[in-house]
């Protein structure tokens, strides 16, 4: 006799997560102008996105680079600044919202009162730690 078909279970009205707010982008944009890298970062355990708040000083930048894997979403928060593609140079500024598909290069810099911008973008898989390979074994792809 077959067995019955069970559907998955889903969450617990009391087990289930629970939209909030993380925070108040701006006042992290108001910081000292100064501080350079991440402000703010998504850290909420089981989540399926990766997000944060990125500062560039003025006229900072962040070099050209390919991120051959993931999708990110950048919106300007404050500021502005430039993204340069293979094609084309496009100013940033509070509010633009820009697609960086993934195997794009680009790079970002800052204008004259730097830049203030989060990205959002799928999380990246955990890292795996591999035991040691067997003599004449193949390299893991």
């Amino acid at each position: 006799m077959a067995e019955p078909h069970q559907e998955p279970s889903r969450p617990t009205p009391s087990t289930a997560p629970v939209p909030r707010l993380l925070h108040d982008t701006r006042t992290l944009a108001g910081l000292d102008s100064a501080r350079t890298g991440a402000l703010w970062r998504l850290a909420e355990p089981g989540r399926q996105l990766d997000a944060n708040l990125v500062h560039l000083p003025p006229h900072g930048a962040i070099d050209r680079h390919v991120e051959p894997d993931l999708d990110v979403l950048l919106l300007v928060v404050s500021g502005d600044g430039t993204l340069t593609t293979a094609q084309e140079r496009q100013p940033l500024t509070e509010g633009c919202l820009a697609w960086l598909p993934r195997g794009s290069g680009r790079s970002l810099a800052a204008g004259a009162d730097g830049m203030t911008y989060l990205t959002v973008h799928r999380r990246r898989p955990g890292m795996r730690i591999l035991g040691p390979a067997a003599p004449g074994a193949a390299p893991p792809s």
